[in-house]
């Protein structure tokens, strides 16, 4: 079994671009999400969802993961939240522990969520991932 810091690191990573749409803050109607990532992400919030609501940090730590899942701090927070959680609950921890274990075991496969995210299996050191629209890259290392 995972230990507790690697656990919430895990739950964390892999709830933030799904938390919007698990607390009700976005509609999920006409996201795209391969049908086991949803019903994974939502089997995990099922069972942290009444542990987060029973604790008023831990509410509002998920609630500011959900409107900005991209902020480092407000995932920090939200990270620290569930540590605690697992901490407390073993049969909670373990539960979770059974959930995010397959997700380790399928390398090789890679999820997507949300608009512009970018997923890498494996090294992407020394690149460049852009997204957006009408973008343009001059790189002028090459010219002399």
């Amino acid at each position: 079994m995972l230990d507790t810091a690697a656990m919430t690191q895990h739950l964390a990573s892999f709830l933030a671009p799904l938390l919007p749409y698990l607390t009700g803050t976005k509609d999920k109607a006409g996201r795209e999400f391969s049908a086991d990532v949803w019903e994974r992400a939502t089997a995990m919030w099922s069972r942290l969802r009444p542990k987060i609501e029973a604790r008023e940090s831990a509410m509002e730590a998920a609630h500011d993961a959900s409107q900005s899942p991209e902020d480092a701090d407000a995932l920090a927070a939200f990270r620290l939240q569930l540590k605690k959680l697992l901490a407390e609950d073993a049969a909670l921890a373990k539960d979770l522990a059974g959930l995010i274990e397959p997700l380790q075991s399928t390398s090789g496969q890679v999820e997507r969520s949300g608009d512009r995210n970018v997923s890498v299996g494996g090294s992407s050191s020394h690149s460049w991932i852009i997204t957006g629209n009408w973008n343009v890259v001059n790189s002028r290392a090459n010219d002399k």
